[in-house]
């Protein structure tokens, strides 16, 4: 397991390092994105699917009311927000945990919904507010997959 922390001081900044971090993502990853509502986690998911399904980057929005929302790319990118679900069951219930483990990106907030259903290999990413428009993110790896991206953006940042 590995952490990375960086600041943040403008929703551009936050989008430009999911642009980077979205780069280096393969079918399959997984991110547990963590903070308060406002906390920056839609902007940094804009960035991902910019750089991972570029043509889908202007589609991106809080997926809060839909649960999830799709964005077309090779490989399609997921992003999930389970705040308004109260357990494990509702998301198996709605088949998403399929979505988990297919050759797609997903994104999710509020992962702590999840459960036991989280795959073990994941990249968390925690948003808190620094100061005044800064964001503290860190990026923690959970298994071998997700500790590799983490180690190749921590080079492209240095």
């Amino acid at each position: 397991m590995s952490r990375f922390s960086l600041t943040s001081s403008s929703p551009l900044d936050t989008e430009r390092l999911g642009k980077r971090l979205g780069a280096l993502l393969e079918p399959g990853a997984m991110l547990a994105l963590r903070g308060e509502l406002g906390g920056g986690k839609t902007c940094f998911t804009r960035g991902v699917v910019e750089g991972a399904a570029p043509a889908s980057a202007n589609m991106v929005a809080s997926p809060t009311f839909a649960i999830m929302n799709e964005y077309p790319g090779l490989p399609p990118v997921y992003h999930f927000d389970f705040y308004r679900l109260t357990s494990e069951d509702e998301i198996a219930e709605l088949g998403f945990e399929d979505y988990f483990h297919g050759n797609g990106i997903c994104i999710v907030e509020w992962p702590e919904r999840l459960g036991q259903l989280l795959p073990a290999d994941h990249l968390s990413v925690t948003f808190e507010n620094a100061a005044a428009n800064q964001r503290t993110i860190t990026l923690e790896s959970f298994g071998f997959s997700s500790e590799a991206v983490l180690k190749q953006l921590e080079d492209m940042e240095a």
